[in-house]
């Protein structure tokens, strides 16, 4: 159901239209206070069994969506996601710079509440954001894709780049700026003097692909494993739960401080 569907209820008590419903009845009406809808020719009383969200035969998760947005002019680090609730929750965030994901069973339940890490959702790419590292311009290269390049730099690299990140290369345009960086691949090896790099080229394309004299290398920690939070102005979160017994939740805190890159 696309989530621009819904019902809207009036009531002749306050003159309004006070609820919305997920649900698409036929027809609806309360009376002896309860809830009573037709859906394909048969009748529905609601609200007289343990199963929550099955409405027609058909089961629906829980969904709230809100968002954290004190001080929106301020860029700030969202570093953990409390739930005040008896169960724990999926969530998904978004911030203008980025996204992150948790699932209910990696939260920890602690003094009644559960508390969960923020992570970023894996296979998402932010150069912009502290995971990026620069190496610098390469002295020497060797290979082609889809095979091994061998990069070498006059003075060994940083310590944070290890087997595993991905490598870049960036193209200085203009001789004033350089272009949009280019995926080489995964790094495979690195010298013991750290002064040399293999990189696994497979996905650069075209197959014959080198990497261009001149180039700016850089490098991009794991999405996941390099998590240290989302950060951005504001965090859109939607939490979702599928359990078809009652669940109460009371608020959704995080732990937010000001980012100072």
């Amino acid at each position: 159901m696309p989530a621009t569907d819904y019902t809207l209820t009036y009531s002749e008590t306050v003159k309004g239209w006070p609820s919305f419903y997920s649900y698409m009845p036929e027809y609806i009406m309360g009376m002896n206070q309860y809830l009573y809808t037709f859906k394909g020719g048969s009748l529905y009383r609601h609200n007289t069994n343990t199963i929550r969200n099955r409405y027609y035969g058909v089961d629906y998760p829980s969904t709230m969506t809100s968002v954290f947005n004190q001080e929106p002019t301020t860029v700030k680090v969202f570093k953990t996601i409390e739930l005040e609730s008896d169960d724990a929750w999926d969530i998904t965030m978004i911030t203008d710079l980025g996204a992150g994901s948790m699932t209910a069973g990696e939260f920890v339940k602690k003094e009644g509440s559960f508390f969960a890490f923020i992570k970023r959702i894996g296979g998402t790419r932010n150069l912009a954001l502290r995971s990026t590292q620069g190496i610098g311009v390469f002295d020497s290269t060797s290979g082609a894709s889809p095979g091994i390049i061998t990069l070498e730099f006059t003075s060994p690299i940083a310590s944070m780049i290890q087997i595993g990140d991905k490598c870049y290369y960036s193209v200085l345009i203009g001789g004033t700026s350089y272009g949009v960086p280019v995926e080489i691949g995964t790094i495979l090896t690195i010298s013991s003097d750290r002064r040399v790099i293999t990189v696994d080229a497979v996905d650069l394309l075209p197959a014959g692909s080198v990497v261009p004299p001149l180039a700016y290398i850089l490098v991009l920690k794991d999405s996941v494993a390099e998590s240290y939070g989302a950060t951005g102005y504001f965090l859109e979160f939607t939490i979702t739960n599928d359990n078809k017994s009652p669940v109460e939740l009371f608020t959704v805190d995080a732990e937010v401080f000001k980012s100072n890159p």
